[in-house]
């Protein structure tokens, strides 16, 4: 069953849990599963528009799913998910 990484900033929003297993056959699939069991993720991820918002990274075993097939990039059961918000600052 893939495996979804959540970053530290997101975890209250995954039950603390820092990653989860979620039976799904694509990218799209598996951020639905992970949305239906956490809910409160959906607004971090996605825009109103239903758009992974665009300083959230995904990647499949450490490739970017937007140089794959996006979010309808295939899934093996030993695969990793990893979701990486940018991260913006300074002075």
């Amino acid at each position: 069953m893939p495996q979804i990484q959540i970053p530290s900033p997101l975890r209250q929003y995954s039950g603390k849990q820092a990653s989860i297993d979620v039976p799904a056959k694509t990218v799209g699939e598996a951020l639905a599963g992970l949305i239906s069991r956490h809910p409160d993720l959906k607004r971090y991820l996605y825009t109103d528009e239903g758009k992974l918002r665009a300083f959230v990274n995904v990647y499949v075993n450490d490739e970017d799913m937007r140089f794959l097939q996006k979010e309808a990039t295939a899934l093996k059961d030993s695969g990793t998910i990893s979701i990486v918000p940018s991260i913006a600052g300074g002075c």
